[in-house]
């Protein structure tokens, strides 16, 4: 599931699928992406890169179509792929850097960026 809060620049993505369950959320007004990956229970955390990531009036649009027409095509489709790096814990700095959304959903795990 999607939830997109226009008014705080915040995208939340839920996926339930057993082992590959995560929460995902773009925070554009910080300028960071971060997912929950409960199967290693980890948090990734990349910069938005305009070239890579949609807007978010944009990824809305994508949603919509995806729903109501069932099968997307777009040159736009969001992949990342993570790779395995040294982790920290959040720290007082890294919850200014990436706000509230992000600390509330990675508190207490590792963090890869």
């Amino acid at each position: 599931t999607m939830t997109i809060h226009s008014e705080e620049h915040i995208v939340d993505v839920h996926v339930r699928s057993g082992v590959y369950s995560s929460d995902t959320i773009f925070d554009y007004a910080k300028g960071y992406i971060a997912t929950r990956l409960f199967s290693r229970n980890a948090c990734f955390i990349m910069k938005i890169k305009k070239e890579y990531i949609p807007e978010l009036q944009e990824l809305g649009r994508l949603a919509f179509e995806k729903q109501t027409m069932q099968n997307m095509y777009s040159p736009n489709n969001v992949w990342a792929q993570f790779q395995s790096g040294n982790s920290v814990f959040g720290r007082l700095k890294d919850w200014i850097l990436y706000g509230k959304h992000i600390e509330q959903l990675c508190t207490g795990l590792p963090l890869y960026q």
